[in-house]
């Protein structure tokens, strides 16, 4: 019987146990196996999260002394409630969930937390939903990262099979913009390059009327991955001004397009086309597989805010993976207040 066939079981192994995991080696080795890559689970990410101020816990789950099995949980404490998060995971067989779901119980009601919320890395299908079902979990009412619906491209082939799939007009916008003479693309992971970056980044929250990350938040996203090499700044530069920024993060085998700025001042030149085509080219310089441009819009909502966006994204080639929605396990009343709060955000922001 495959994995991905086999249901929860209530006779689990006697010889499973949980612990905590301290050594980022130990982490990092488990994580480097696992398909597909995320860096939300990363030990960075979990440092990261350290810096905020969040109590975190790198779970292992083993037999026998080996680690099958990891999830980052971090301990949300908002207005709108208190909950324990486990981002893109837990990474681990299905038939261990439920392991795991009674040991973040029991942790749940030491920290006194509401509800658990779990955003797992695994493929919307009927059978991996009743998997959540059958452990009493509902869906959320809105999901913690913009990650449930994503636009993948494989960098594998060289430069001009990856031209022959993008999009026509897309492939003609980045060779215009190539023959333009004063567009220069820029990158590094220098304090200096964040800073142009978080001037793009607040101008572009101010004209699409969106809520920006703060700027401790993006400096101290930026310093949990710097020192490994795992996050760079990407600047189109034009008149002396930039116009166009991202910030990347490459883990495993993919690199992830986790924040994005630009800028209209210079409506007639196209620069994120070039600038996207410097990020694959970095991608693929990097030995990499995978470029993931993060978050789209569903097809079937042409009014939702990323439409425009995720045709942007979309006209680079590749194909989308969609991943289910983060899945929540209610443990108190108060639940119900965070439901309708988080309800209600959704509707407004129209997503």
């Amino acid at each position: 019987m495959k994995t991905s066939e086999i249901g929860l079981s209530d006779n689990l192994s006697p010889s499973l146990n949980i612990r905590e995991i301290t050594a980022k080696s130990e982490w990092e080795d488990f994580l480097n196996k696992e398909n597909p890559a995320t860096f939300l689970q990363s030990w960075n990410w979990g440092e990261f999260n350290k810096s905020l101020g969040h109590k975190i816990w790198r779970l292992g789950l083993f037999n026998n002394n080996y680690l099958i099995g990891g999830a980052l949980i971090i301990k949300i404490i908002a207005r709108r409630g208190t909950f324990l998060f486990c981002p893109h995971g837990p990474l681990m067989r299905r038939e261990n969930l439920r392991k795991l779901i009674d040991y973040l119980k029991d942790l749940a009601k030491k920290e006194n937390c509401g509800f658990i919320r779990i955003s797992p890395l695994m493929i919307k299908t009927p059978g991996n939903e009743k998997v959540f079902r059958d452990l009493n979990f509902r869906k959320a009412p809105m999901n913690m990262h913009a990650a449930e619906l994503v636009w993948m491209l494989g960098v594998i082939p060289n430069e001009d099979e990856l031209l022959r799939n993008m999009r026509k007009t897309t492939r003609y916008l980045i060779r215009k913009v190539e023959a333009h003479d004063g567009v220069e693309m820029i990158k590094g992971n220098s304090p200096e390059h964040l800073e142009f970056f978080k001037k793009l980044y607040g101008e572009t929250a101010k004209r699409q009327h969106f809520v920006p990350y703060s700027d401790d938040f993006l400096n101290k996203e930026f310093e949990a991955f710097k020192n490994d090499n795992q996050i760079e700044i990407f600047l189109a530069k034009y008149n002396n001004e930039y116009v166009s920024g991202a910030m990347i993060i490459f883990y495993g085998d993919s690199a992830f397009y986790h924040q994005g700025a630009s800028s209209l001042k210079y409506p007639k030149i196209s620069a994120p086309y070039l600038f996207q085509g410097e990020i694959i080219r970095e991608v693929k310089n990097r030995g990499l597989r995978y470029y993931n441009f993060w978050g789209i819009a569903p097809e079937d909502k042409p009014n939702h805010p990323w439409a425009g966006l995720s045709l942007f994204k979309k006209g680079f080639g590749g194909f989308s993976a969609e991943y289910l929605p983060a899945q929540d396990l209610p443990l108190k009343k108060s639940y119900w207040i965070t439901y309708l709060i988080e309800k209600a955000r959704k509707v407004k922001r129209r997503l």
